[in-house]
């Protein structure tokens, strides 16, 4: 069979492949046909340790952590090699989306504008061999928009069901699993029910774009590129599998430092790279500038949330949030008061330590908060460890703070502003209230009571 790159009946880059490079690499996987030596293989094969993940050893079954391994950068090459192949029935289509906070960390690391680093990085992807590179903000926009509408709902039944209030933030896996393993029933049933940014652009990219270009699921690699190796477990949730396509709404994570790897493997430079403008979901339309939600360090679901329902519960118009610290920089409080009362009280609580502190104070009964943004990332994600570890695991405290700086620098867009958004509830999601927005926004999380092995992994 015939390729698009061949002139003979029969390739001569398959046969040369097929003759002269044959030895098979060590994988994880027996049954994976197409896993030769080829361009990609002097690349180096990463390891990731269950350390890097923010899971206990309470959270990780040996059949999950082998699963892991699998979410790196050999399975990337793999699908950029089958690509290569003349049998043309088993190419893929090859999608990356690149969450917001890893963008900051190419920024400063290559001493580049937010903008530059945005392009210079889709254009080394598509220099690979990827097909379209997106930005999960507009995902974000449908995490946050869903978030709002589910607290003020949760708010206004508060009196009528036990587990209403508080509400926890669900975008952070690493806090997801620690909750769902650990904590169990304490908190499973007070955690918001919208799918991370991650996941939502999974259904974006499997769901809506898949129909858009006439593609069957299945045929659609998704790449996710981000800040934290938790990502690479939430990506394997059986809630996140569609059976009838026998696939996941994202194939692999990669993080940002694994991008380098690649780039550093293949002699490339970022600067040295062509500028290729990010594509959109919606046809030929490219990316503008890029665009972040309020929140100092990650996707603003405090400040959001905050301000909507000072708004839609209490009239309020807030323009800016005062952030009081309390045992430290990591855990900080949000208050609005109407007639010298204390209405709404919101927290931050970043990193285990201030996690494991206010779930004591649940278990007392202590409990003042109505909603907490958790990330188990102290600082944020902006420091998730995919980015911002020196070669010895120790935290690059000056990247961070330049990092900090760039996303800082970043225009904030309310989610409500994105038009693109709205007329997707519209074409998409058959209106806001719909049953498709319940299933595709949407997910369920509860304890999960299993034995996981002690495997490598740390606090």
């Amino acid at each position: 069979m015939k390729c698009e790159n061949c002139t003979k009946k029969e390739c001569s880059k398959k046969q040369k492949n097929d003759d002269a490079q044959s030895t098979s690499v060590d994988v994880l996987s027996p049954n994976d046909d197409f896993e030769e030596k080829n361009e990609f293989f002097t690349l180096a094969n990463a390891k990731i340790l269950l350390s890097d993940c923010l899971a206990c050893d309470n959270c990780m079954t040996s059949e999950e952590g082998a699963r892991v391994f699998q979410q790196n950068q050999k399975e990337f090459f793999r699908i950029l090699n089958l690509n290569k192949k003349c049998d043309t029935s088993k190419h893929k289509v090859l999608a990356v989306s690149i969450c917001p906070q890893s963008l900051p960390y190419f920024a400063a690391k290559f001493s580049l504008s937010v903008n530059d680093a945005a392009k210079r990085l889709c254009g080394f992807l598509k220099s690979l061999g990827v097909h379209y590179v997106f930005d999960t903000t507009i995902a974000a926009d449908f995490s946050i928009l869903e978030s709002q509408r589910e607290f003020v709902q949760r708010y206004q039944r508060r009196n009528q069901e036990e587990h209403a209030l508080p509400m926890f933030a669900s975008a952070c896996p690493g806090w997801i699993r620690y909750a769902e393993r650990v904590l169990t029933n304490l908190v499973t049933p007070h955690i918001c029910t919208a799918k991370s940014p991650q996941q939502i652009m999974g259904s974006l990219v499997k769901g809506y774009f898949a129909r858009q270009q006439n593609l069957s699921p299945e045929k659609i690699f998704h790449v996710v590129v981000a800040p934290c190796y938790d990502k690479k477990l939430e990506a394997l949730r059986e809630d996140f599998y569609t059976a009838l396509y026998n696939s996941q709404e994202v194939d692999c994570v990669l993080t940002s430092g694994e991008i380098v790897q690649i780039m550093e493997q293949k002699n490339v430079s970022m600067k040295d790279v062509t500028e290729v403008a990010v594509d959109s979901l919606f046809g030929e339309i490219k990316e503008g500038d890029v665009v972040r939600h309020d929140g100092k360090r990650s996707d603003g679901y405090l400040e959001h949330i905050f301000k909507h329902a000072a708004k839609e519960l209490f009239g309020m118009d807030v323009k800016e949030i005062t952030y009081k610290a309390l045992k430290n920089k990591d855990f900080q409080e949000v208050t609005l008061e109407k007639d010298g009362e204390t209405v709404l009280r919101f927290a931050a609580a970043y990193g285990f330590r201030n996690i494991q502190n206010m779930v004591l104070k649940l278990k007392k009964g202590k409990f003042l908060y109505h909603f907490v943004e958790v990330l188990a990332c102290p600082g944020g994600c902006l420091n998730g460890k995919g980015q911002t570890q020196t070669e010895d695991g120790k935290p690059d405290k000056a990247l961070l703070s330049q990092m900090e700086d760039v996303y800082a620098a970043i225009p904030v867009r309310l989610p409500e502003a994105n038009v693109y958004v709205q007329k997707m509830y519209q074409d998409w999601l058959e209106g806001m209230d719909s049953r498709k927005v319940q299933e595709t926004l949407h997910t369920k999380y509860s304890a999960v009571n299993q034995t996981a092995s002690n495997l490598d992994i740390k606090w």
